[in-house]
């Protein structure tokens, strides 16, 4: 029987499973969803219950697919959506709903933190200012606003670590995602017991912190009788879902920076040294390769901008895709691609549920700037895919200024699948961009750690080589003028616009 390693990826709309085998051949994936609850505007929950319940029907659906037993499976990587709160009593029950990281509702514990430590020495220590999503602000939010939660704490895991915990006992995180806390000191690779100590959050609560492709424990008998996985299968520690991303597209060393389209947007470049914006635009994280680190510059609603378009202004194009069994954003992005480059003059802010990088802002709002009577369906449509693409060159211009080596782009994700889409981001960036022979995402990352941890490779590094290779290429072509003069004109929107913003999120809370 062919060894099979698990790569498991808890992400904000469901649970994917992904097998890998001995050579680095994919040979499944099955996917479970799970909801999502806004209870408030500005909230974003979920039940973890739901999270497990979707790994336990996801392994039996990947083995099912792959026509495996899962007590076959060798090791098992996990992977996820970041900077989720998961609060566990002294008897492991989830005491409160998750808070996920697109949660907007701590505003004034992320000011809190930094008048007790300021800004600068958050980024200093953490690698970044402390945001809304982040973890440590919504443990004081839980602490103000939840006492009685908050008196029965004993430990604190991230949503993947959760699932951890339910498969072995273990709390244990990895690196990459305990650097998204807003806890972790980025030097040390370790949680900062400085920050710690200023919050006043007990350092007993937190998981053990290791290197990504490290064991950190072994599926328990309890689990085994329900997932069906051999009791004893090692777990390696696993990453965050944005490092697992970039580990399936190779980006393991400085040089290549990932760029990935899903329902947020997120540029990747790998550093060899602990990397520091003093700006905060860029947030520096401990890479899923030991003695590596990385920035990563996140838009809140890239595939997100679109969905809002397919949802909202395509409902006859979603309806023609239904009847003809085809994907309704390839009929979208058709429409688009019959406008000319710069859509004569309109341009599209994507921050529609506020922004992070370059402007970290949970009050930024979406906008189409320069409608006229000559604008379409199909002139909305492309702005949307250059204003998402200019959110992004935003990030890689951040890269460029911090003096990290830009050698080649890959792209990855549902937005890397479109060759229009693709073009556009070679033009936007001026830049080649290239794709990867397997597009699973980060379950696909996950599954190359557990490949480390299982024994088959020394490193990381070591099995990337091995199993990730580049795809086709896509080569700036003459529309790359027009836009070198959009950009700057999209550039100066939000500073433009952002008093605005703020007077509009401010009128929606009356």
């Amino acid at each position: 029987m062919t060894a099979l390693v698990l790569g498991i990826d808890v992400g904000t709309g469901g649970v994917k499973t992904l097998l890998l085998d001995a050579s680095g051949r994919v040979r499944a994936t099955a996917f479970v969803a799970h909801p999502l609850s806004t209870p408030r505007p500005r909230y974003s929950e979920q039940d973890p219950a739901n999270w497990w319940d979707g790994v336990v029907g996801a392994i039996a659906a990947v083995c099912e697919h792959a026509a495996v037993t899962p007590s076959v499976i060798e090791a098992i990587g996990l992977t996820g959506q970041m900077h989720g709160l998961v609060l566990l009593d002294e008897r492991d029950r989830v005491l409160r709903p998750a808070i996920l990281w697109n949660d907007q509702r701590t505003d004034a514990e992320c000011r809190l933190i930094h008048e007790r430590l300021g800004e600068a020495e958050m980024i200093r220590v953490t690698g970044k200012p402390v945001l809304t999503g982040f973890t440590a602000p919504k443990i004081l939010w839980v602490a103000r606003n939840e006492p009685e939660v908050y008196a029965r704490v004993r430990h604190v895991l991230l949503p993947k670590d959760y699932v951890r915990q339910r498969l072995t006992g273990a709390y244990a995180t990895d690196v990459a995602d305990a650097s998204g806390t807003s806890l972790l000191d980025l030097s040390t690779r370790g949680w900062s017991k400085r920050v710690l100590d200023a919050l006043e959050i007990p350092a007993a609560w937190m998981p053990t912190v290791g290197e990504s492709p490290a064991v950190s424990a072994h599926v328990s008998t309890e689990a085994a009788a329900r997932t069906g996985l051999a009791a004893g299968t090692p777990v390696v520690n696993g990453a965050g879902d944005q490092a697992a991303e970039a580990i399936g597209c190779g980006v393991t060393q400085p040089g290549p920076v990932s760029v990935t389209i899903g329902t947020s947007g997120v540029v990747f470049a790998a550093s060899a040294t602990p990397p520091i914006d003093d700006s905060g635009r860029l947030h520096g994280f401990c890479h899923a390769v030991p003695g590596m680190w990385h920035v990563m510059g996140v838009m809140l609603s890239a595939g997100g901008s679109l969905r809002w378009f397919r949802d909202t202004l395509a409902a006859d194009l979603l309806a023609r895709a239904a009847a003809t069994q085809v994907d309704p954003y390839e009929l979208i992005i058709a429409e688009a691609a019959s406008r000319p480059a710069g859509c004569e003059g309109l341009l599209f802010l994507p921050y529609l549920t506020g922004e992070r990088t370059p402007h970290p802002d949970p009050h930024a709002r979406g906008a189409f700037v320069g409608l006229t009577l000559r604008h379409d369906r199909g002139h909305l449509a492309r702005a949307v895919l250059e204003g998402v693409s200019f959110g992004l060159r935003d990030g890689l211009e951040i890269v460029r200024d911090l003096g990290l080596p830009l050698t080649s782009v890959r792209s990855s994700g549902g937005g890397a699948r479109s060759a229009t889409w693709r073009q556009m981001l070679a033009d936007v960036f001026d830049a080649e961009v290239t794709t990867v022979n397997v597009s699973e995402g980060a379950a696909f990352g996950a599954a190359i750690l557990a490949a480390v941890g299982a024994g088959r490779y020394p490193g990381v590094a070591d099995a990337v080589n091995d199993i990730v290779r580049e795809g086709p290429m896509t080569t700036p072509g003459p529309d790359r003028v027009v836009y070198a003069t959009a950009y700057p004109r999209y550039r100066a929107l939000y500073p433009a616009l952002a008093r605005s913003f703020r007077d509009a999120a401010d009128t929606g809370r009356e």
